[in-house]
């Protein structure tokens, strides 16, 4: 599919009950509804502050409006989060978020908590368009993309669950945001960049884009316009050093070749030795571990402000591959390292309730086929008692 017929899969949901929700809209969205709403200009600088800064979900506590106004807007509008369905806890402190969509659909959030930081793992579509082999997200079929209230909803739900409404200036639990999740970012462009403007509104969310960090496989024709529009960190999911590996290890490949990607790389907007790009590549034993692999990774990568994460294989079950021996993850680190680019090993969290890196898979094929079965059983069985009704 091309870049521009995923950004046709995009359709705004209806609430039931015809109220419209507030999260999602931007700063002139916000004002141009209101006003249509017959509500003067300023109210809309009110709301921002209420929704984004305070993370109000209730009109009844916006104490700088007045009453009748508040419950005017009640009638007509919410500030809706996803709902959570279920909310697991690792042993190492990390937190994964099972999300329903208003429509049913489902997709899954995490946070991992650090010393020196909060990072905050964001979906960007239910399921994935790409079948990246390693990936647990990438068994399972594209169902649509988020919208931006979607997106958005996603870093204030967790802000409600971390109580940091509003952000401590300091030592926040939520202080940095990677659109690592389920789905590709740049195949959900628009949704993307307008939820990540809010995000990194300074009168809102207010979190800086240089604690945002974009992770793409390689959608080549989007990625100056993510440099130029959002100035957001780049992160590039690698993990091969050769075209035949990496047209199966990540199919996208086959259409935007490796030479394509890093010439991509090397004209990003704003990189520099101070904000490089971040490469991806997940250790998969006797597949793109050898030195040779290593070797072959620091020529591709020349002229580039880069630093490579080195991403032990986590497994799921009947997952095609096996992780990395340590020894030889070091010495491809200890390769990488002592020619000069910074090769941290990312250290598996959460994967006691599978939300380690290319884990993450929703619930929703699984009740989606469910309910097709169900709803196969119910049809044959109307066709069969009409049947029997009509005598045949």
């Amino acid at each position: 599919m091309s870049v521009a017929s995923h950004a046709a899969l995009f359709t705004p949901l209806q609430r039931a009950d015809g109220r419209k929700n507030l999260v999602g809209l931007s700063r002139e969205e916000l004002a141009a509804e209101l006003a249509e709403f017959g509500l003067e200009a300023f109210r809309s600088r009110q709301l921002w502050h209420w929704i984004y800064h305070r993370g109000a979900t209730d009109f009844g506590v916006m104490t700088t409006l007045a009453k009748p106004v508040r419950d005017r807007l009640a009638t007509a509008y919410v500030i809706e989060r996803p709902e959570i369905s279920r909310d697991l806890k690792s042993s190492d402190g990390t937190r994964k978020w099972l999300l329903r969509m208003a429509d049913g659909q489902e997709i899954e959030s995490v946070h991992i908590p650090e010393e020196d930081r909060g990072t905050l793992c964001v979906s960007s579509q239910v399921g994935c368009t790409l079948t990246c082999r390693f990936c647990h997200t990438g068994t399972q079929r594209l169902v649509r993309n988020l919208e931006p209230a979607e997106i958005v909803g996603q870093i204030m739900l967790a802000r409600d669950a971390l109580d940091e409404w509003p952000a401590p200036p300091d030592g926040r639990l939520l202080s940095n945001i990677v659109m690592m999740g389920m789905g590709e970012p740049l195949f959900n462009y628009e949704a993307v960049a307008k939820a990540l403007k809010i995000v990194m509104d300074g009168e809102g969310i207010s979190i800086s884009k240089r604690r945002i960090t974009l992770s793409t496989s390689g959608v080549v024709p989007m990625m100056h316009r993510c440099g130029t529009e959002l100035n957001v960190n780049l992160a590039i999911s690698l993990h091969a050093v050769t075209d035949e590996l990496r047209d199966r290890l990540v199919p996208i490949n086959r259409k935007y070749p490796i030479a394509q990607l890093l010439d991509a790389c090397r004209t990003y907007p704003g990189i520099n030795n101070a904000r490089r790009i971040t490469f991806e590549y997940v250790m998969l034993k006797d597949v793109n571990d050898s030195l040779t692999d290593a070797r072959a990774l620091v020529r591709l990568l020349t002229g580039i402000p880069a630093k490579i994460n080195l991403i032990p294989f986590n497994p799921w079950p009947g997952a095609p591959f096996e992780r990395s021996s340590d020894a030889a993850i070091q010495a491809f680190g200890d390769f990488i390292n002592n020619a000069g680019y910074a090769s941290p090993v990312r250290t598996p969290r959460g994967e006691d309730i599978m939300a380690a890196c290319g884990q993450l898979k929703s619930d929703s094929v699984k009740h989606s086929a469910a309910l097709r079965a169900a709803l196969a059983q119910d049809v044959a069985r109307a066709v069969a008692e009409k049947e029997a009704a009509a005598g045949l």
